[in-house]
């Protein structure tokens, strides 16, 4: 559905890119997750035979009439609530009215006037600054059938499968100014919808699908035409066809020449976005209150009750991060990018009683493990108990950050090994013999005067280099904070 974007006040962090500041708002389409259509009680079921999902009530057969799916309104209350948004007491329906070969009724119920999901935001972090995206609107509407391009043999294929499955369109205020901002903001808004369980957010079954709007303007003039990007169906594409619009735009304005308002599609094969046809306003849909539908009534009882069966929000549970772990805002909001996540720091911290270690792991090693092999936390072959002890062996003394990097490393190829049994195998265990270890000490000191004399004149990088030789004395056994402790005793 098209908004009309209302001009907004300068924002100072824009980036300038040759002299022109970036605008851009989102309309995303969130396939909600009820098991039956929006106005029917077809199937939802993703992969079905072509047509074979689409009942009279789908195609607005002579004498049928389309019935709510109360599940997608509870659906829509509950997203709602996750960003503090208005849940109207009376909204209502209304036919959207344009031909495609997909769209068999030859118009699609939305809603127009009044919307189901009123305001609220978006907040998530950009590197280490904190955003908000301000959101117009989400309404309930059914989605459209599905055209196949068969190229290689000059056909298309109609598939209503899809046709009547009840959607969530999300819209924003044009409030992002830059390509990362944009792609930051789709996925918190995938997090928050598949968080709460609403949508599975597939992208490439059509579940989350997201139109960018871009529009580029000199600093402090009215907003720009704006050209929408259509079902970019991933966070890849998406950048890409951002950066490559605002570049053709800006080259088209240099050049003297104005932009029109056009909806585009982007190409991943050229990297490039091509218009696929002007852009409608909405007077050229025709919107009247659908006849068949009454308008929806959502009392405050039952906006209370979707309230309370609710899951703790990402928000909320980062909030209780940083309250009873002691995490920064920062860490708590990493650690809440997903549930499954979210659940693997709590398992690990409760079993070790360690959450800024047990955090830091996760985000780091842990996180730079998954990522090289392109899964999630939930493909991670390392359990929450086995990280915690991994943890609780650094905290003791056990072995070094550097061992248990091997001990990861040996876990992760082995999850039936143990942490105490890959210790004891490779021989990681740090020297915590005082006695031992001052033997050692007073080698290094004896062997290196020169470092010893610079360390007491006031040369502090002396210090590292005897501890490094200690180090290598103990093939890296010895403990780095006794290690440290001798050595500032000795040399006092």
């Amino acid at each position: 559905m098209n908004t009309t974007f209302q001009d907004d006040k300068p924002v100072t962090s824009s980036l300038l890119i040759m002299g022109y500041e970036v605008v851009i708002g989102f309309e995303t389409h969130a396939q909600l997750s009820t098991q039956s259509k929006i106005f029917s009680r077809a199937p939802t079921a993703f992969g079905a035979e072509p047509n074979t999902q689409a009942c009279a009530v789908d195609l607005a057969l002579p004498g049928t009439l389309p019935v709510m799916n109360k599940g997608a309104v509870e659906r829509a209350i509950e997203f709602g609530l996750a960003v503090g948004s208005h849940i109207a007491e009376r909204s209502i329906f209304a036919r959207k009215n344009y031909f495609y070969p997909d769209l068999p009724k030859g118009y699609q119920i939305s809603q127009f006037e009044i919307p189901v999901v009123q305001g609220g935001a978006v907040e998530f972090y950009l590197g280490d600054e904190k955003k908000s995206v301000r959101l117009v609107r989400a309404h309930l509407e059914e989605d459209a059938g599905k055209s196949l391009h068969e190229d290689f043999i000059g056909q298309t294929g109609i598939d209503l499968n899809r046709a009547g499955t009840p959607l969530l369109e999300i819209v924003t205020e044009p409030d992002m100014r830059s390509t990362a901002e944009a792609v930051a903001y789709a996925k918190e808004l995938h997090k928050i919808v598949t968080w709460i369980g609403i949508c599975d957010g597939n992208m490439q079954e059509g579940s989350f699908r997201c139109d960018a709007n871009v529009s580029v303007r000199k600093p402090g003039a009215p907003l720009g035409t704006r050209r929408e990007i259509k079902n970019l169906n991933s966070f890849k594409f998406m950048q890409q066809a951002i950066d490559f619009e605002i570049r053709w735009q800006i080259e088209e304005l240099e050049d003297g020449r104005a932009i029109q308002q056009a909806t585009v599609l982007f190409n991943p094969d050229t990297g490039e976005t091509r218009a696929m046809r002007t852009k409608e306003d909405a007077a050229d849909y025709r919107y009247f209150p659908d006849p068949d539908l009454p308008p929806l009534v959502i009392s405050s009882e039952w906006v209370e009750r979707v309230r309370s069966e609710m899951t703790e929000l990402p928000r909320v549970m980062a909030q209780r991060f940083v309250r009873d772990y002691g995490l920064s805002d920062y860490d708590a909001t990493t650690l809440t990018q997903s549930r499954e996540v979210a659940a693997y720091f709590e398992a690990a911290t409760q079993a070790c009683g360690q959450p800024k270690m047990v955090g830091n792991w996760i985000m780091g090693e842990v996180s730079r493990r998954l990522n090289l092999a392109e899964a999630d936390i939930s493909a991670c072959p390392i359990s929450p108990a086995q990280l915690a002890q991994l943890v609780s062996r650094i905290q003791d003394g056990t072995i070094s950050n550097n061992a248990a990097r091997q001990v990861l490393d040996a876990l992760w190829s082995d999850p039936q090994a143990t942490v105490d049994a890959v210790i004891e195998a490779k021989g990681l265990k740090q020297m915590n013999d005082t006695g031992a270890l001052e033997k050692i000490v007073d080698t290094v000191l004896a062997a290196n005067p020169k470092n010893v004399e610079q360390y007491r004149a006031g040369n502090a990088k002396a210090l590292n280099a005897l501890v490094g030789q200690i180090m290598k004395g103990s093939q890296g056994k010895a403990n780095p904070q006794q290690v440290n402790a001798l050595l500032l005793q000795k040399l006092s």
